[in-house]
């Protein structure tokens, strides 16, 4: 019996990318996302703190905007937490953590592939460089920066 994977995808600017989206990149946009991957009955994801975990749907965000089934995995929870030990380590340190080039959505698609051999959405990761790619995105940059999640970040000594 398999674990069943998910990613719980949350709108950043809740709501406010839809009237925003044809003046920064001329053309409707759905959101500004965040996104977790719900597994073992956590929601993990990474932020600023480095790989951060909650209860499912428990962040300063509440309820996600949208829930994706990816399938289930056959790895067991002992095996993910040697993987997010690893990964908290080094790739995904919480100094390394970038909104817009190294963001929860890039440690969302890497941990969905180790999981259950398939990422989140593409349209999911290209749109920080769809953004930064207009004058507007380049602007606001700074002010969507400072909007990311927090939980509680995984203890730097296990393992």
């Amino acid at each position: 019996m398999g674990f069943k994977v998910q990613v719980y995808i949350y709108d950043l600017t809740q709501g406010m990318a839809r009237t925003m989206g044809p003046a920064l990149i001329g053309r409707p946009l759905d959101g500004v996302w965040h996104t977790a991957v719900v597994v073992y009955g956590k929601e993990y994801f990474f932020g600023g703190g480095g790989i951060e975990y909650c209860n499912p749907g428990g962040t300063m965000m509440g309820q996600p905007l949208k829930i994706e089934d990816l399938g289930e995995t056959q790895i067991t929870e002992d095996l993910f937490q040697d993987y997010l030990r690893t990964q908290s380590q080094d790739r995904f340190r919480g100094d390394r953590y970038d909104l817009f080039r190294h963001n929860c959505n890039n440690f969302s698609h890497e941990t969905a592939q180790f999981l259950v051999g398939k990422g989140i959405p593409q349209h999911i990761l290209d749109l920080p460089n769809e953004i930064l790619s207009t004058p507007m995105g380049q602007m606001l940059a700074p002010m969507i920066q400072q909007m990311t999640p927090s939980g509680t970040s995984l203890p730097s000594n296990i393992g």
